[in-house]
């Protein structure tokens, strides 16, 4: 597994072992140990083949929510709701799988107020936990 999970990078990945279909079915209990539910779930290989007729590699877009932190979030600033809910990707490349997460740091350096900051801070410790649990089962 390789990961990348440091604080100035726009997102968390690792390589997973497993197949694609194995780390995807590990991604909502290792969310939930970390606090997540999955809210929206887009297959985009499906959803290219359905809407454009083209074949695209596995790859799914899984929007996780912490309601905790979301709800200080936005009673800190209503206009957190744009970052809502953090991306999770599970992608199948070349060298295996991938799953990467937003890093809700990176999406609030540009001014992102204290509260908010200590917030995407835990958030992306939680996702990166989460992420290294679906890459290491």
């Amino acid at each position: 597994m390789t990961t990348n999970h440091a604080s100035d990078s726009p997102d968390l990945t690792a390589l997973c072992a497993g197949s694609f279909q194995d780390v995807l079915d590990r991604a909502p209990e290792a969310l939930k140990k970390e606090g997540f539910g999955i809210i929206t779930r887009i297959d985009v290989q499906q959803t290219f083949a359905e809407k454009l007729g083209i074949e695209y590699r596995p790859y799914v877009i899984l929007g996780a929510c912490n309601p905790t932190l979301a709800h200080r979030a936005l009673e800190a600033h209503a206009g957190a709701g744009l970052l809502l809910p953090c991306n999770v990707v599970v992608e199948q490349q070349e060298d295996g799988v991938h799953v990467s997460a937003v890093n809700p740091v990176t999406l609030l350096a540009a001014g992102g107020s204290g509260l908010l900051m200590d917030l995407a801070l835990d958030a992306r410790d939680r996702l990166a936990r989460a992420v290294a649990d679906m890459a290491n089962p």
